[in-house]
């Protein structure tokens, strides 16, 4: 993998350090006197074998020690660690690290939104890798939310976009760039404060006190709400009138069909 990225990067026309050799980013930095301005990663998902026990006081502990048994919060405070002030990180992760309570990481999650760290939480939907079906998510962490737009401490963004995607075929669902396009338009607006506002069911500005009143968790669902119907202007009372009227004809003409099948039924034999 490490020379088929160097190849394809040198047929390509960049320059890049990859390393000296093939290594473990996270066990085996390569770079490590280098901060990042973006990262963007894929870490293996709830993985357990990480070699957490080894890394009892690491410095990049920040927010709390991450449990023996799962690495995506030794992940999420990598990202952070690498980065310069003012960078960001984009993280996929499983939906579960939003809500996740156990071995501490609740704990760990809610001192890095005390930290404000957490920027954008965005839920997707399941399907989208063909080797799982299981739903993720998408972390947007940051050092300095002063940069790169207005002034946003104290916020974190919430997008709820579990109902967008397509899918190509039974087992795989793509977002399209439609897809791809408003959810980035949302961030857009948000960090700039261009004609932003909160969509329900879809995405929700959310303060320190929000999270807080949610005990940490960072669902995107538990904070943008449900979608509101469309009004379609007639009156409640007068709507409930008209279905009910409604549903007693429809049950008049069943009686009346049942009566007809019965008859027909008799003519020819069956009763």
């Amino acid at each position: 993998t490490w020379r088929l990225a160097a190849m394809n990067l040198a047929i390509r026309g960049f320059a890049a350090n990859l390393g000296q050799e093939p290594a473990d980013t996270f066990a085996r930095d390569q770079h490590l006197d280098q901060k990042f301005d973006y990262i963007l990663a894929n870490p293996p998902f709830n993985i357990s074998d990480w070699g957490g026990e080894k890394y009892e006081s690491d410095p990049r502990w920040a927010y709390g020690r991450p449990p023996a048994g799962n690495a995506n919060y030794a992940w999420l405070q990598h990202m952070l660690w690498k980065l310069r002030p003012g960078g960001e990180a984009g993280v996929v992760l499983a939906n579960g690290s939003m809500s996740s309570n156990t071995s501490g990481e609740g704990k760990i999650r809610e001192e890095m939104v005390r930290g404000d760290v957490v920027e954008v939480m965005v839920a997707l939907p399941g399907q989208l890798f063909l080797n799982t079906q299981i739903p993720v998510c998408l972390w947007f962490l940051t050092n300095d939310k002063t940069q790169r737009g207005r002034d946003r401490r104290g916020e974190t963004l919430f997008i709820d976009a579990r109902k967008m995607g397509t899918m190509k075929n039974r087992v795989e669902r793509i977002m399209t760039d439609e897809d791809i396009s408003k959810i980035a338009q949302t961030v857009h607006s948000w960090r700039n404060d261009q004609d932003y506002e909160d969509n329900a069911g879809f995405c929700f500005a959310a303060n320190f006190e929000n999270i807080e009143r949610n005990n940490f968790l960072l669902t995107p669902g538990r904070y943008v709400g449900a979608p509101e119907e469309e009004d379609d202007g007639e009156p409640f009372e007068e709507k409930m009138k008209r279905l009910t009227s409604l549903l007693n004809k429809q049950q008049e003409e069943g009686k009346e069909l049942d009566q007809k099948i019965t008859e027909n039924l008799r003519r020819i034999g069956y009763e």
